[in-house]
């Protein structure tokens, strides 16, 4: 029976070029997606821009262009984004596709129909950044300006006729949602935050716009704009061809397996985003993971503390891989993260150059004078070899239940040990001492190259370019990387030529060392 697994990262406001948070939450993603798929799962992987709202159409008019024409600039700097980056997403989505539209519009006449919205007046502080409402009680005066607490944002009033959603009506059913499903929001931390949010009262929600014009109209009411994030977050279940519930995408891979957001959004996802579901009678998502953000400096990157460090500059200097490997093994998943371009070199040096490229290439040099550059044969495995063999299928059911909960510090730590088990391993045996006893030495480089195998599979999520290049010595493609073979010790076929290695990684080396 088939297995599905539907991801998504936040779906990006393309208002300026893309930073390093971007980056991050589409790694992430990518490497669940990668996992995934490799346990045996069909994936569904989402991301793409949302591009409406008042922000967007103010960025245009300052760039003085046309606003579809801005959008299609941004837009596509996100969709290159995610070839540099290397994702493996299923689709991209952007809200001024039809298809987004026809979706937007059949929600919002599902919760019409159901009763869930009606027309008012709407007057309070607003946030054309942050596309938001807040209450006075979330605003602060800071040199003459109304300022929103959290993300001071400058925040300007607003007094204009507008659709609500019911949100008041979904107190009670949320906090019962999030008692019945405790798993639903993460980390705990973010869960915390959110249902003493909801406790604390929840208003009508303004759900459209009268004020500017960019945007997907309200059916029947071409005076009124749908307010973005409801437009934007219906952007989960429109590329799933909603409303079409009987289309094989949706019934597939709906309930969404995880929306992946940073934490500044998980509001909108964690409370907004349910209610709607909830009243539309949509099925909710399984999670919602509201991850930290990227820090430098122990501060938030941001243009005018002039310490953004932009993913496109790291990669053109150092490569995708050794940003994916250090951005998911410096970051504690689901706290902040503090990078700096030291310490992602000194990642480079340790854990990639100097311990899983260079037993690479240790063995294969090796193998290349000792075993006729070919896996080797006549082997005959002894206890040493059968316990490090052993301890990947072993330890697979573990990592695989760590992954489902979002353990990624777990998962890094395994393979940087495993990394060190391995070379210790091959130090240990000697195999240069064992020239004598070519069955021990044959045997020696053959369990070492299965352990390259088997830790190279592991590594493919995390840091997909390399590891095929280590694989391709065996003749191994991406089509056989699949965790159903890690506990085949003998998968490597004896006596076939091996493919010429390539160096992996190159130690970086600073001008003051």
């Amino acid at each position: 029976m088939d297995k599905y697994f539907y991801i998504s990262t936040p779906i990006y406001y393309p208002s300026a070029k893309p930073h390093m948070g971007h980056a991050y939450s589409s790694i992430i993603a990518d490497f669940f997606a990668r996992f995934k798929r490799i346990d045996g799962f069909k994936v569904f992987f989402l991301t793409g821009t949302d591009e409406h709202g008042l922000k967007i159409q103010r960025a245009a008019e300052n760039k003085k262009i046309e606003t579809l024409e801005f959008c299609d600039e941004i837009s596509k700097t996100f969709r290159n984004l995610s070839q540099t980056l290397n994702l493996s997403n299923t689709d991209f989505i952007r809200t001024t596709e039809e298809r987004h539209k026809k979706s937007v519009q059949s929600l919002w006449e599902v919760l019409k129909k159901n009763d869930e919205i009606y027309l008012s007046k709407y007057s309070g502080w607003y946030s054309v950044s942050d596309e938001a409402f807040y209450n006075d009680d979330e605003i602060e005066e800071i040199d003459g300006k109304k300022i929103a607490k959290d993300s001071k944002s400058v925040v300007e009033w607003m007094d204009e006729e507008s659709y609500f959603f019911k949100l008041s009506k979904w107190q009670q059913p949320l906090l019962e949602f999030y008692e019945k499903n405790p798993n639903f929001i993460a980390p705990e931390s973010r869960k915390n935050e959110v249902i003493n949010f909801v406790k604390a009262g929840l208003k009508d929600l303004s759900v459209s716009r009268k004020s500017f014009s960019w945007g997907i109209k309200v059916p029947g009411d071409k005076n009124h704009i749908i307010y973005v994030w409801l437009d934007a977050l219906t952007n989960y279940i429109s590329a799933l061809e909603y409303p079409n519930k009987q289309s094989e995408s949706f019934k597939k891979f709906w309930p969404a397996s995880i929306h992946l957001i940073g934490k500044d959004i998980l509001r909108f996802h964690a409370v907004y985003w349910p209610a709607f579901l909830l009243a539309a009678k949509i099925e909710l998502p399984k999670k919602v993971y509201g991850h930290g953000w990227i820090l430098s400096d122990d501060q938030k990157m941001s243009k005018s503390r002039g310490n953004i460090l932009d993913p496109l500059e790291i990669i053109k200097e150092y490569g995708i891989d050794p940003l994916r490997y250090y951005l998911i093994k410096e970051v504690s998943f689901g706290n902040d993260g503090n990078i700096s371009q030291e310490r992602l070199e000194n990642c480079i040096n340790s854990d990639l150059a100097n311990n899983y490229g260079n037993l690479c290439q240790r063995v294969y040099a090796f193998a290349l004078k000792n075993c006729n550059n070919k896996i080797p044969e006549n082997i005959d495995f002894d206890e040493d070899d059968l316990k490090i063999l052993d301890k990947y299928k072993n330890d697979l059911d573990g990592i695989v239940s760590k992954i489902d909960e979002q353990n990624l510090n777990y998962y890094i730590d395994y393979i940087v040990n495993a990394l060190f088990e391995a070379n210790k391993y091959f130090n240990d045996q000697e195999p240069w001492s064992k020239k004598d006893d070519p069955v021990r030495l044959n045997t020696i480089v053959y369990t070492t190259f299965e352990i390259v195998r088997k830790i190279s599979f592991m590594l493919f999520p995390i840091i997909p370019e390399t590891s095929l290049k280590a694989l391709k010595v065996f003749n191994l493609k991406e089509n056989d990387i699949n965790f159903s073979t890690i506990d085949n010790h003998k998968y490597l076929q004896p006596g076939k030529k091996l493919n010429k290695s390539e160096i992996l990684f190159k130690k970086i080396i600073r001008k003051n060392d």
